[in-house]
């Protein structure tokens, strides 16, 4: 990290941060090509192991692209706050906190773990600690995905209205 007077180094800060947003962006590598895609995710962390889950459509470009490499990373952001500059272009910017993170990417097709993912999904989403059900067209009409994370960061540049 360039800026690493602007790490997060307190893994607590870091998971409050993967808490309290709910979009995450995954970059994909596609024979070469990067491919980004925005998706709602739900995550576990345990034993100092991040493992985030999330659900698609059963076909489509990234699945596609993860048969072929599974090695995927992935994006969080909010905090965004323009910093004013006043009269000088070059002394605008913005504030923000964000992890970035790499691991692997798996297809997920047992109807238990499945079951599992979509309660984490939606425990996150919602707020809601409710345990649903699913029917098996429900299960197999979705694909769900976990990346078990082998590395990741946080960064942030505070805004100087909050610096007293």
């Amino acid at each position: 990290m360039r800026r690493n007077d602007r790490e997060i180094t307190d893994i607590n800060e870091k998971i409050k941060l993967i808490e309290q947003n709910k979009v995450c962006r995954i970059g994909f590598s596609d024979n070469g090509q990067p491919y980004i895609v925005p998706i709602n995710y739900g995550f576990t962390f345990e034993s100092g192991v991040l493992v985030i889950y999330l659900h698609c459509a059963k076909e489509g470009r990234k699945i596609d692209i993860l048969k072929n490499n599974n090695k995927v990373c992935f994006e969080i952001d909010d905090d965004h706050r323009l910093v004013d500059g006043g009269e000088i272009a070059c002394k605008y910017g913005y504030s923000y906190s964000s992890i970035i993170g790499f691991g692997k990417i798996e297809l997920i097709n047992e109807p238990g773990e499945k079951t599992q993912i979509l309660n984490i999904l939606m425990k996150h989403q919602t707020g809601k600690d409710t345990v649903y059900s699913y029917t098996e067209k429900e299960l197999d009409g979705v694909t769900t995905l976990k990346i078990i994370v082998d590395d990741f960061s946080g960064k942030r540049r505070v805004h100087p209205s909050a610096i007293s």
